[in-house]
């Protein structure tokens, strides 16, 4: 059958595009939309509604077909004889229209929206540019710096918003396709709008559009698809629209040969294959309807939020009462920070706070399907936790631990079911974090795996598989590449030598800063706890003991690797700086000056080499669980696609 079909209702024709599961502007979908079109032209009904079944309005193209020469019909080509025809077109959006299936309706000549719908350009996630006239019709249709913001960030935007844009005529009260056949017959009796192609462009001052632009590609780090998607968008302004069509296109086709690209298209691809395994396919995961999480502190805080937010129910635990206030407050703080964005309704945030306790008693978890500790990283703590947790939680209920760097193994093996432990490692703050490393211990029953992953979904978290070793795939790479930056000081770079490499490089943050954000105690107590395993040939850096003996951990002190005045901005630390040359001294080492590239091929030839390590050891299962891994915990620049997608590039 054909994925595009056409019917009659009355004298409108109803064209539908059925192409699961987002119904993809693929090759299928761009001929049965040309046969649509030239079947409706023959026909000549009043006006055309083209709408799409299933969940979601086209929600861009097919990006497997990217690595392919394209086939025709080219959508550019299919787009322009659309917005040609002798009819109007009307595009019924609900879901999401993205990329190229924005693109479709900017053909049409009139657009309604579901109150749900979305609608954005998202190519530069990509690292492409709109390439069939998105760039070209946008800035003829709305306020061209609005147009900007939608083509350079990426980000869509809500129906409602597209409506106050003038990117929508309608919204759709009630049935969508009724609506759309409304607003069809109204405009099969109006005049037709100018096409968009052939409007002249609105007139924007060079100034007030330069300082728009700047601000809106001051976050791309070093990926060019923003910067782009600005230029093409002058283009448009500059040109006349069939002009900055052909320009807009070349500037599409060179950048999806780009590097940027071609790691971008694998990231996309890797981030929707991670957190799989053979041992769950068929098995149903355990209930989840009530979770507990041990602890109230920032983690703990942030997963029960995370929760909440999804629609489960959560019953925190705390050491005593005021423990848990405090952790209720953390969780409250959370929840009505989301309301105070618009990111939830009173509805959802009274009903949220409804299905939340707090209280310092283990017997609340006795109907808790799953339960996080989330408590104080040392191993006996754990245990204690956990021998509660056996104690007051019902045989079937899942334990898990947050640990993100102790032996799961250890932890499963001191309760007397350890089929039903596993480990989930989120990463702070556990409400934003996309990111959700699953370990899998040696004893872990199929459905408790199942129901990890399960979770996982239900709190739109994206989770890699793991398996149990010192610090799993996260940090223990993290770890080594801090090692290495280390070595570095050492060797003759400065803290904030290493960190602008790193920034430059792509990273959110340079690992010296990272460090001071996150509290120097933290790694400080990590190392203590490994000191008495540590191979006595393994060369010890110990700047960072001797800067925690001395009471400083970063941020939270105002002394650090830097310094912090009461405006909170890093400034070079002389003191931390006379300690890294006396060690070098003291060690015998000849000190020598870094370029930002060789301190950033000795960092990611460490990423890289750990990597290796991992997958060797059956820690990682591929490639792409360590570079999601990379890109989603530590901000490892998606551009760039991982350290093992770059060494593979």
């Amino acid at each position: 059958m054909s994925v595009v079909t056409t019917k009659m209702q009355g004298d409108i024709a109803v064209v539908t595009i059925d192409n699961p599961p987002v119904n993809a502007a693929s090759q299928a979908v761009r001929q049965g939309l040309l046969d649509a079109l030239r079947a409706t032209e023959a026909r000549q009904p009043a006006a055309v509604v083209l709408i799409c079944a299933g969940r979601s309005f086209v929600a861009g193209a097919d990006i497997r077909e990217f690595d392919k020469p394209f086939l025709e019909p080219m959508l550019p080509e299919l787009l322009n004889a659309i917005e040609a025809a002798t009819r109007p077109w009307v595009a019924a959006i609900h879901g999401t229209a993205l990329g190229g299936g924005c693109e479709l309706a900017l053909a049409c000549s009139h657009r309604i929206g579901a109150p749900t719908a979305k609608i954005g350009l998202p190519e530069v996630n990509l690292g492409l540019i709109p390439g069939a006239g998105g760039t070209v019709r946008l800035p003829r249709l709305i306020d061209p710096i609005e147009a900007a913001r939608l083509a350079v960030t990426g980000k869509p935007v809500s129906a409602t918003e597209a409506l106050e844009l003038g990117l929508f005529d309608r919204l759709a009260e009630g049935d969508l396709l009724a609506a759309a056949i409304a607003l069809a017959k109204d405009a099969a009796t109006q005049p037709r709008p100018e096409p968009l192609l052939t409007r002249a462009a609105p007139k924007v001052d060079r100034t007030t559009w330069e300082a728009a632009m700047a601000k809106l590609t001051a976050k791309a780090r070093g990926q060019d698809s923003p910067h782009e998607a600005a230029a093409a968008l002058r283009d448009a302004l500059d040109h006349d629209g069939v002009t900055a069509l052909g320009l807009e296109r070349a500037r599409f086709m060179r950048l999806k040969a780009s590097p940027q690209s071609a790691a971008l298209r694998y990231i996309f691809f890797a981030e929707r294959a991670v957190g799989k395994s053979p041992r769950t396919k068929g098995v149903a995961p355990r209930p989840l309807a009530r979770i507990g999480v041990i602890g109230g502190g920032t983690m703990g805080a942030g997963i029960a939020a995370s929760a909440l937010l999804a629609g489960l129910g959560v019953q925190m635990v705390e050491r005593d009462t005021d423990a848990a206030s405090a952790g209720a407050a953390r969780v409250e703080g959370i929840l009505g920070g989301a309301l105070n964005r618009g990111l939830i309704s009173e509805a959802k945030h009274a009903a949220a706070l409804a299905r939340f306790d707090a209280a310092s008693d283990y017997a609340t978890l006795a109907d808790a399907d799953l339960v996080i500790e989330a408590v104080f990283e040392d191993m006996a703590v754990k245990k204690q936790v956990f021998a509660a947790l056996e104690q007051a939680c019902k045989p079937e209920a899942v334990l898990a631990t947050n640990t993100s760097y102790l032996d799961v193994n250890e932890i499963a093996a001191s309760v007397t079911d350890p089929s039903r432990v596993i480990g989930l490692h989120f990463f702070s703050p556990a409400h934003i974090m996309k990111l959700l490393e699953i370990v899998v211990p040696e004893a872990v029953a199929d459905d408790v795996l199942a129901t990890a992953l399960h979770l996982a979904k239900t709190l739109r978290k994206l989770p890699v598989l793991a398996g149990v070793c010192d610090g799993f795939i996260a940090n223990r790479i993290m770890s080594s590449y801090r090692r290495e930056a280390d070595y570095l000081l050492e060797d003759g770079a400065l803290p904030h030598e290493v960190d602008a490499a790193m920034r430059a490089f792509g990273l959110p943050m340079g690992l010296f800063e990272m460090q001071d954000l996150a509290g120097l105690d933290i790694g400080w107590a990590a190392r203590k706890r490994r000191a008495a395993t540590r191979p006595a040939n393994e060369r010890y850096v110990d700047i960072a003991d001797h800067i925690c003996e001395a009471g400083h951990f970063g941020r939270k002190t105002g002394r650090g690797w830097y310094l912090y005045g009461p405006e909170g901005t890093p400034e070079r630390n002389p003191d931390v700086e006379a300690l890294i040359v006396a060690e070098s001294a003291r060690k015998g080492i000849t000190r020598q000056s870094f370029t930002a590239e060789q301190i950033m091929t000795r960092i990611l030839g460490c990423m890289q080499s750990e990597g290796a390590a991992i997958l060797s050891e059956g820690i990682a299962a591929s490639r792409e669980d360590i570079d999601v891994t990379m890109v989603n915990a530590f901000g490892f620049p998606r551009w760039r696609g991982g350290p093992m997608f770059m060494q593979t590039a």
